[in-house]
């Protein structure tokens, strides 16, 4: 695997080091200690899936609140997406700002969420599926989240959101 620092501090891009011969590939997508050695948390405690019908749909921008915070590591397995984090830490260097990368079936890149930060993305294609290790179990009590289009943040979304769910639309404005 290969491990870039993202623009929000201690978010990851993970690359998958891809072993391939005439029958395809083969690589890892996860390896405890290659995580541990670079001070990432290398704990799962879920693993989730989430599958989108429609291009242009959007899901986030989700986080737990203490003492539930996560860290998630996000792969697309079908389709595509625009994942994005934001910094929600007021004592981080990033604080309030974003990332986003594309992740996609053909591309296998990871993203490495660090505690703290909200999460989402919006689907580049129809019939698109994602994965996510998480560090804790949910806890439906400590979710919350920030808006897709909350101006705090100034997200760059590359397409028009078309399907969002209520509760998405209805997060508060961001105050921190």
């Amino acid at each position: 695997m290969q491990f870039q620092s993202g623009s929000v501090a201690d978010a990851w891009v993970v690359d998958l080091e891809r072993r391939g011969d005439e029958r395809g590939f083969f690589a890892r997508m996860w390896c405890e200690t290659e995580f541990a050695n670079r001070g990432l948390v290398a704990r799962i405690s879920q693993i989730n899936t989430g599958f989108s019908h429609k291009a242009g749909t959007l899901r986030g921008m989700h986080f737990q609140h203490r003492p539930h915070e996560e860290v998630k590591v996000v792969r697309c397995l079908r389709g595509s997406v625009f994942d994005v984090i934001v910094d929600l830490r007021p004592g981080s260097a990033t604080y309030r700002r974003w990332m986003g990368v594309e992740l996609s079936c053909d591309n296998g890149r990871m993203l490495y969420v660090p505690e703290g930060c909200a999460h989402g993305y919006i689907t580049l294609e129809d019939s698109t599926e994602l994965m996510y290790f998480a560090s804790r179990p949910y806890a439906p009590d400590a979710a919350s989240g920030v808006r897709f289009d909350d101006q705090t943040f100034g997200i760059a979304w590359p397409i028009k959101p078309l399907v969002v769910s209520q509760a998405d639309r209805s997060w508060p404005d961001f105050e921190g």
